[in-house]
């Protein structure tokens, strides 16, 4: 054995006894030994929230897409694709999506569907709509603002929908002083598929299976988000197209579903004290407001007035 090799072994040695060490400090038994005060759960924070603080989401704002698996809710945010969402109740209403499959699904990526031929290349008889890939800063009066990262001036949420926008300062220097937010390509988030032509989208969609704002941010169109179920997406089959495609059973709207099948789902006001104070306790956003990575931070929501667990 060389002299290198003993000495890593030691210095792992004592880097295992300092993570050691350091474990011991954060249990709750060793906590409560040197009296040190111990702070509420992440759970416990949520369940304390003030009811003032949850936002109902009107019934004319979710859709439910039944999969085999099971149903799943998504969240319409009309205020960053109004186009879009017009189209999409549209198409539902018209049950232009009960059967269709899913034809490209890519693990860590997208599940796409919304095509009734299943190559990719079909959609709706309906036009075309233009792209809406980002929105004026200034027209979307419920921006939550939670603080910054590496890619945008202002992250944060609109309802459940992850985004970003520029700093309002800088509308002073562009040429039309009009700032911009837009949805942020995140897991969970649903966007619009199309061609080259940046207003080619009609009919399919896709469901974010993980974080591809890189790639997709302000180049496709961010139009919801999944508030319940994502789990049952997950199950949707893979492969481009997949051996076994998976169907959407329905599509519906929310407030067309009778009273007693209804999904009820609120989510808690990222702007509250209370928000603030989760991101904070689960270690997603520094004493300065930073965000390293707001993909990773969902809106909590209670379904039909619980907490999933």
């Amino acid at each position: 054995m060389t002299k290198g090799q003993t000495l890593s072994k030691r210095t792992t040695s004592v880097a295992l006894g300092a993570m050691l060490l350091a474990a011991l400090a954060v249990t709750p038994a060793f906590a409560q030994r040197r009296g040190q005060p111990q702070g509420p759960t992440p759970l416990e924070i949520l369940e304390s929230a003030p009811e003032s603080e949850w936002i109902e989401i009107p019934e004319d704002r979710l859709v439910e897409m039944d999969l085999p698996s099971g149903p799943m809710v998504i969240e319409l945010r009309p205020d960053l694709a109004p186009k879009h969402i017009e189209q999409i109740k549209t198409l539902t209403r018209q049950g232009f999506y009960d059967g269709v499959a899913f034809h490209r699904v890519i693990e860590g990526f997208v599940a796409q569907g919304g095509d009734p031929t299943g190559t990719g290349r079909g959609g709706s008889d309906l036009p075309d709509i233009p792209g809406e890939f980002a929105t004026e800063l200034n027209k979307v009066d419920n921006f939550a603002i939670i603080g910054r990262d590496t890619r945008a001036a202002q992250v944060g949420f609109v309802g459940t929908v992850p985004v970003g926008s520029q700093a309002p300062t800088l509308d002073k220097f562009l040429a039309e002083h009009k700032t911009a937010l837009w949805g942020l390509h995140c897991e969970g988030v649903m966007s619009m598929a199309r061609a080259g032509d940046p207003n080619s989208a009609n009919s399919q969609f896709f469901i974010m299976f993980g974080d591809s704002r890189d790639q997709l941010d302000q180049g496709y169109t961010v139009w919801g988000h999944v508030v319940d179920g994502f789990r049952n997406a997950r199950r949707i089959n893979r492969g481009e197209p997949p051996p076994r495609p998976t169907p959407i059973v329905r599509m519906r709207m929310m407030e067309d579903i009778p009273e007693d099948k209804k999904t009820r789902v609120e989510y808690l006001d990222p702007s509250s004290d209370t928000f603030m104070t989760y991101l904070k306790t689960t270690r997603r956003i520094t004493e300065d407001g930073f965000v390293d990575d707001i993909c990773s931070i969902d809106v909590p929501v209670r379904i039909n007035g619980e907490l999933p667990q």
